[in-house]
């Protein structure tokens, strides 16, 4: 029975030995952010987390030290992890005001809204917080405004892409369609030369190989005839000639 009560005894000593290790990195993390070496603070809160990763405090003025080190999706990661730690009424609703104003420097308007809502569901009277709250729904809906804005240009330029891209292509077709007319003239108009040279060569005389060569004897004969003439004639020219002298 003496064993057992030791060791229960040793346990309980280690548990208030690692509690007091666990608070003693919260009060160093807390006096380097008192003394603004955020970068300080974080490196000792971790240290209590490592020690217990139930700790609220820890948990929570870790996020609040990434805040002050604009590193606001580690501080909004670590406020998340509180959500489902228990607390009181006011720690849940300062944990919630805080998340607020973590998802708004980074443009959430949504997720800050409804942080804000939290936080005033747990504190109904913290003007702070409500301020917030409407700045959060204003800015929402600007940035709601704003993408429908950027949603219609967007459908405007695909309907103005769209339409470009048919007149294009009715050009297209056009000038295709055009084309195609100015080659079926010029065919119609080649197939025209065509054929009217073939009736040309179709209204050139044909002659049978008999026809053919009388034509060439009479060319012959009448050469002849003209070549009798000549010699005639030369003769006649020769004798008057001789006849007269001159």
């Amino acid at each position: 029975m003496k064993y057992t009560l030791l060791a229960f005894a040793l346990l309980l000593v280690s548990t208030v030995g690692f509690a007091q290790k666990e608070r003693s990195h919260i009060r160093e993390g807390n006096k380097e952010y008192k003394s603004k070496n955020y970068g300080n603070a974080i490196v000792s809160y971790n240290k209590a987390l490592s020690i217990d990763s139930s700790s609220y405090p820890a948990q929570y003025n870790l996020a609040s030290a990434y805040y002050k080190t604009e590193k606001y999706d580690k501080a909004a990661a670590a406020l998340e992890k509180l959500k489902s730690k228990p607390a009181s009424k006011a720690d849940a609703a300062k944990m919630f005001h805080n998340m607020g104003n973590t998802y708004m420097k980074q443009q959430k308007y949504q997720e800050s809204v409804d942080a804000y809502k939290n936080a005033l569901k747990n504190n109904p009277n913290d003007d702070d917080t409500r301020y917030n709250l409407a700045y959060a729904m204003e800015k929402l809906k600007q940035q709601q405004q704003q993408n429908k804005d950027k949603k219609d240009n967007k459908d405007n330029k695909d309907k103005k892409d769209n339409k470009d891209k048919k007149d294009n292509k009715d050009n297209k077709d056009k000038k295709d369609n055009k084309d195609n007319k100015k080659d079926e003239d010029k065919d119609g108009k080649d197939n025209q030369d065509k054929k009217d040279n073939k009736q040309g060569e179709q209204k050139q005389p044909k002659y049978s190989k008999e026809e053919a060569q009388r034509y060439l004897d009479a060319l012959k004969n009448d050469e002849k005839n003209v070549q009798d003439k000549v010699q005639k004639k030369k003769a006649n020219q020769q004798k008057v000639s001789i006849e007269k002298d001159w």
